[in-house]
């Protein structure tokens, strides 16, 4: 992300100066660039719901209650129980920032109701799809034109079990080929709160060879997985 000049944000500024002064520090603080853009694309539809001319001082907790029930009744566009969520916990958080760096003097999103969900568990794979996906990639690897990557993609999720975020944020330096004990992985978290999350993992050897031949094959150059 390019620096850009601090920009003077006050209660009379408009939406779409202190969104973007919040995105930068967002960025600051060492937040994922997933949770950033869903932050921006949240603010960004509140912002757009309201005059342009309107500022971040003069919005009430009317106005916000408000701009939630035209998303759920009159939007005509669905909003899921998850999206409402996350949508409430960005203008929440938007409005605190707001607060407590003095730039409006009280927090109209505080009293605003938060609706959580829990989150239903996840699909996974049975034995026998697990079988079937594998061998397909398989195939992939060894077809008159080779692609490793499907196979090396595929059998990293499923031996360690890491993340989307996590498989995508790796870098060609978090893979450890020479470790005297066995090839390892090492999950790393670029902000201070997400450390603890930090593991290193052991790596199969049918991995590791399809990990190199997908290197010569792809040739990445930072990431490991740079899509």
């Amino acid at each position: 992300m390019d620096t850009l000049p601090e920009i003077h944000i006050t209660s009379e500024t408009t939406f779409h100066p202190a969104i973007r002064s919040w995105e930068i520090f967002l960025h600051d603080q060492g937040r994922s660039l997933f949770t950033v853009k869903a932050f921006m694309g949240d603010l960004n539809l509140f912002a757009n719901y309201f005059a342009p001319d309107t500022t971040v001082g003069s919005i009430t907790t009317n106005d916000i209650n408000r701009f939630l029930d035209w998303l759920q009744n009159e939007r005509n566009v669905p909003c899921s129980p998850k999206s409402l969520s996350r949508r409430i916990t960005s203008i929440k958080s938007f409005f605190r920032w707001l607060t407590q760096s003095g730039r409006i003097p009280i927090d109209p999103a505080e009293k605003v109701l938060q609706k959580s969900v829990i989150s239903p568990l996840p699909q996974v794979l049975t034995p026998e799809e697990e079988i079937m996906v594998l061998e397909a990639a398989r195939n992939l690897r060894s077809a008159a034109k080779p692609d490793a990557r499907p196979y090396a993609l595929l059998s990293l999720l499923l031996t360690t079990g890491i993340k989307k975020g996590e498989c995508l944020a790796l870098n060609l330096n978090h893979i450890d080929l020479d470790s005297p004990k066995s090839p390892r992985l090492f999950v790393r978290y670029s902000a201070s709160g997400s450390r603890y999350k930090e593991r290193n993992i052991p790596l199969t050897g049918d991995w590791v060879e399809t990990y190199q031949e997908y290197l010569e094959q792809y040739h990445p150059i930072d990431r490991v997985f740079p899509w």
